[in-house]
This record gives structure tokens, sequence and C-alpha cells, in this order.
């Protein structure tokens, strides 16, 4: 996809979706919001499911948004990972701060300081629900862009 995203919108500007959700619907200037969308779009391609985006600026310090995706095997969970790094060091030439559980393949936390990217196994997701823990977080609809 490229430069899709950056290409095919000239307004930056959200709107609210019927779930609650925000939609984006502008151009993405803001560059750790593009580091989001570009690892969200990294796992879509690498077939990843129920793809949440939260945007947790006014609820936590740890980032300003969390990607959380399921991958369905430890090797696509690991697959995603990869995907994700290399898409982000392309688009955005970032490379992450930390990652964690790339050995075991359950749960790889890609960590860029300003963007939390959690791939999880689905009864690991299920189990630690992060989308209920963070869930005063915003949701954002990135799929508007892809």
């Amino acid at each position: 996809m490229g430069e899709f995203y950056r290409l095919m919108f000239n307004n930056s500007h959200s709107q609210y979706a019927p779930d609650g959700s925000t939609t984006l619907t502008g151009r993405v200037d803001d560059p750790t919001l593009a580091t989001a969308i570009a690892a969200a779009i990294a796992a879509d391609d690498r077939k990843a499911d129920n793809i949440t985006l939260l945007k947790v600026t006014e609820v936590s310090y740890l980032a300003d948004y969390f990607l959380i995706v399921t991958g369905f095997s430890n090797t696509q969970v690991r697959a995603i990972h990869q995907a994700i790094i290399q898409k982000v060091e392309e688009e955005n030439q970032r490379q992450p701060l930390r990652i964690d559980g790339q050995s075991e393949g359950s749960w790889i936390v890609v960590d860029y300081g300003d963007v939390m990217i959690h791939i999880l196994l689905p009864e690991e997701r299920e189990f630690y629900n992060l989308e209920a823990f963070w869930g005063h977080a915003e949701k954002i609809s990135w799929s508007a862009l892809t």
C-alpha cells in the first residue's frame, strides 16, 4: 500500500462512527498516528484479526496509541510482528525501542515509545482483555484508510 493513506486524503480531520469510534477521514499529519496506522495496515496484510486502535493519550502515560491485534498461531503472531517492524521502518523510518515475547510467540509487544503494539493469540487476548482495561480510551477506526 505504500504511501496510500498519505496520498489519498488531503484534509486532516475525523468524525464519529455509529459505534462511537472515531473514523479518520483526512490526511495523517501526526507522525505518531502515522506509525500506528502503518502498523495496523501491516497487521492487516498478514491477516491479523480484530485490529483495534486505541488513543490512550488522555488515559495513560505509557503511550499515545495502543494497537491490539490477534494472530491465530505462534507463527502468524511472529509474522505479524515482523511485518509491522518492516513497514514502520520503511514508511516512518522508525525502529522499536523494545520488543518482548518473540520467543514464546503467544503475545508479542512492540514498543515504539508513543505507540505500543500488542499481537496476541486469541486465548491470550481473551484472558488479558486489554480493550476492557483501556475501555475508557478513544477507539479509532483505521480501516477507512485502507
